[in-house]
């Protein structure tokens, strides 16, 4: 890509610092920059077109041009553009979403404190699940474990229970009481001639060594995707969740399901925890809440924990915690319209419809001698690219394969994701059949270009 003098681009590389970027790379190359929406469709600055199959950061699932969100917004603004929920008040649409969220999430759940992205709502996590400790006399009892690969956001404590390398390399994560057990992917770490029910025993037992060895009495909770998102698309094996929490309950630890990815539709029901029969003590969620179009998050609690708050909260005189923004109001009525337009469009249905036609046409890729893995369910999924099929080697060095491809892939007009040489898909959830073959297309496109650049980089065997 060339840089025009003067053009946006230009600009962005003198003043714009990107998050998840390689700088120098951009220096070099400069960004896309997209000026407009349109459906599950993004449109450059040239009046290019994008089919946006990653849904942004996996979050637009209404596309980019839902006009009922932009007046429920514009609505709001009109009315009450800002407020706070601190000291005893909040805004009108606050609580109606507050009593939505409880209304349609696990039934256990009864209270909701709001946050602005999944990384605070995360980091709201950490310090809920320490102050509970407190509050009910196990001081002691701090310890949170994560998952390898696992995806939790990059605020202090949410990298540290990220599991991911290029989240903590240089900053110092991750911060004491945060620990890491394996992660549910059989394809990368089943071992030779393991069964997935072998497999799954092994990685559960491995938790339970994990809380044995560290001391029951001071772990906390455990804090899982439904399926791993950033990590890869991780579906996990039959079993997997029942056994985990199986092992979770014998020892008092919290299940924190991290539904930011996950939630509002993404796998086939409303909450991954459906798809997976997950009981959570706590849910976080963000994303697709709005469709991504105000920035809001939300963390839910048991009856359980939400009164061991408030009664220490009447001790210490508040519960000091929060944000500026916390449940902001023109935020709140942008996802109180979001969860009216999937109930009213019947989106869980139209994701069940429709994503055989992805998962199908993404499986047909398998037989590729570059495809190692195709996994997914619903409307995310991903595609992981190796050098060898055979002893499912990967590239070397990590990551440059799958840059090409998304790079090839972007140039036909399809924007996937590439997560370290796995080809990541999850558009918005109001794609059409028709749509998913164009991805489907530009896919298949790309494969082809990355299969010849491969095998003129010499950097594995391609027939």
């Amino acid at each position: 890509m060339s840089v025009r003098p003067n053009s946006a681009a230009s600009r962005d590389i003198a003043y714009h610092l990107h998050p998840y970027t390689n700088a120098r790379k951009n220096e070099e190359e400069g960004s896309l920059i997209l000026d407009r929406g349109d459906g599950v469709y993004v449109i450059d600055e040239d009046g290019n077109r994008y089919l946006e199959a990653m849904a942004g950061l996996w979050c637009a699932g209404l596309g980019f041009s839902e006009k009922r969100l932009v007046d429920a917004a514009t609505n709001q603004m009109s009315k009450l553009p800002y407020y706070h929920s601190f000291a005893q008040k909040t805004a009108t649409p606050v609580v109606d979403l507050a009593e939505k969220l409880v209304q349609i999430t696990p039934a256990q759940l009864t209270k909701v404190f709001f946050a602005n992205s999944g990384s605070e709502a995360n980091d709201t996590v950490v310090k809920m699940v320490w102050y509970y400790n407190n509050a009910i006399g196990r001081p002691e009892k701090k310890k949170i474990i994560g998952r390898i690969k696992g995806y939790h956001g990059v605020t202090v404590a949410a990298a540290s229970l990220t599991g991911l390398p290029y989240a903590q390399f240089d900053f110092d994560v991750p911060i004491a009481n945060i620990i890491h057990t394996g992660a549910p992917h059989y394809y990368r770490f089943a071992e030779e001639g393991e069964s997935e029910t072998d497999f799954v025993d092994r990685r559960v037992r491995e938790l339970e060594e994990l809380i044995l060895a560290e001391g029951p009495d001071t772990v906390a909770a455990f804090i899982g995707e439904p399926l791993q998102g950033a990590g890869g698309v991780i579906v996990p094996p039959a079993g997997y969740w029942e056994k985990t929490q199986a092992v979770l309950k014998k020892y008092d630890v919290l299940l924190v399901a991290d539904e930011v990815i996950t939630g509002f539709g993404r796998t086939g029901n409303l909450f991954g925890c459906e798809t997976f029969g997950i009981k959570p003590d706590m849910m976080s969620v963000a994303k697709q809440l709005s469709s991504a179009y105000m920035p809001i998050s939300a963390v839910l609690v048991t009856d359980a924990i939400y009164q061991a708050i408030a009664d220490n909260s009447a001790k210490r005189g508040s519960f000091g915690h929060g944000y500026t923004y916390s449940a902001h109001p023109v935020s709140a009525a942008v996802a109180l319209e979001t969860l009216k337009i999937y109930e009213e469009r019947k989106i869980v249905d139209h994701v069940r419809a429709v994503s055989p036609r992805l998962l199908d046409g993404l499986k047909a890729f398998a037989g590729h001698p570059l495809v190692g893995e195709v996994r997914g369910i619903g409307l995310i999924a991903a595609v992981e690219l190796v050098a060898d099929k055979a002893t499912k080697a990967p590239f070397d060095p990590l990551g440059k394969v799958g840059g090409f491809f998304a790079a090839r892939a972007q140039a036909h007009g399809v924007i996937f994701r590439n997560l370290g040489d796995t080809i990541a898909c999850c558009p918005p959830m109001i794609i059409t059949e028709a749509e998913i073959d164009a991805v489907l297309a530009g896919f298949r496109k790309a494969l082809d270009e990355t299969a010849a650049f491969v095998a003129e980089q010499g950097l594995a065997q391609v027939a």
